[in-house]
């Protein structure tokens, strides 16, 4: 009874302080780096490190969060004021197999009339309207929850000495004094190698690319930054949103120097990863893209933006924690006789 009553009273926290310890696992190198060059003061240099993330974090959000909400707010004015004027249908659609003469067809009839096609289509795309909405301000918490959680890891690493103490005698009572240390050991690298070499490659990349998507005023720019994200962990290359992204840009905008610049960096971004991976994936990951992908789809469904983050590392410990007592209880193979010819 008292460990279900502490569970339900730590239950509201639970996703914070995960985010929060593995924040902390994964900065802690870093902190020890800088930590003598700062007078071996612990909590200064955990401070220093949270500051200047969320200062790296805050500035990117605002940008994109104001620019969704022009967007939102020109996209209010353009259905109140009937502004809305879509091309004509190229030649060439009509030249489709199966479906070329039905769409040419429908899209000239919303060239024609656009207002009566959304006065048609409106109920229709009014839940998913309402349910993208849901998303986008899930995402929003998440954010927060996010920043809410850099204070804490910075305490976490003030005390990174003492946490690992506790948390080798924690594996030690479970496990047993000779298998608590390397368990602690092996759930650490995880973390580190799942949380650097992959979520981080994703995260760094998505945030170069999103302040181009941002100073560009791109439509839809904080979807076009969750796709990179998640194609980022995917593995997938990213160009498949940012060469679209400045296909758009140039047949829709004039070729002047401030958005070539930004084409051109946008561009760049999407193939920094190819800079990124060496200098992150120096000693390899551990546990296999299935497992990291898995992990990244199931925790945005159940927590979000942070289970975006927290699944993979959560199922990456568990898969390399169930190898683990695999081997531990499995029989050592049978040595094989020696057939050479005398």
């Amino acid at each position: 009874m008292l460990l279900v009553s502490c569970f339900r009273v730590f239950h509201p926290f639970l996703s914070l302080m995960l985010w929060s310890v593995i924040l902390a696992v994964t900065l802690y190198p870093l902190h020890l780096k800088l930590r003598p060059k700062l007078g071996n003061k612990d909590g200064l240099t955990a401070t220093l490190i949270t500051l200047v993330i969320a200062l790296v974090l805050v500035v990117p959000a605002y940008l994109l969060c104001t620019s969704l909400v022009a967007s939102s707010l020109d996209a209010m004015e353009t259905l109140k004021g009937n502004k809305i004027q879509i091309p004509a249908p190229w030649p060439s659609v009509n030249d489709l197999p199966v479906i070329g003469p039905r769409l040419h067809e429908a899209w000239q009839q919303v060239a024609n009339d656009p207002h009566a096609a959304m006065e048609k289509l409106g109920p229709q795309f009014k839940p998913k309207l309402l349910k993208l909405l849901g998303t986008v301000a899930g995402f929003a918490t998440g954010f927060l929850l996010f920043m809410a959680a850099l204070p804490i890891t910075g305490i976490i690493m003030a005390f990174g000495a003492r946490g690992t103490d506790s948390a080798v005698r924690i594996a030690s009572a479970l496990a047993g004094p000779v298998r608590g240390p390397p368990m602690v050991a092996l759930c650490t690298a995880t973390v580190r190698a799942v949380a650097q070499g992959v979520i981080g490659i994703a995260f760094i990349q998505a945030l170069l690319i999103g302040v181009g998507l941002v100073l560009l005023d791109v439509p839809g720019a904080a979807l076009l930054i969750l796709a990179v994200l998640l194609l980022g962990i995917m593995q997938v290359p990213v160009t498949l949103v940012t060469i679209p992204v400045i296909i758009y840009v140039f047949a829709t905008r004039d070729a002047s120097l401030g958005n070539i610049v930004l084409a051109i960096y946008i561009f760049l971004a999407g193939l920094s990863d190819n800079v990124l991976k060496p200098l992150l994936l120096g000693r390899g990951v551990a546990v296999p893209m299935p497992v990291v992908l898995i992990g990244a789809l199931g925790g945005m469904i159940v927590g979000g933006l942070l289970g975006l983050f927290i699944g993979p590392v959560l199922l990456g410990i568990g898969y390399q924690l169930f190898w683990q007592w695999v081997d531990d209880h499995s029989p050592a193979p049978a040595s094989k006789p020696d057939t050479t010819p005398t």
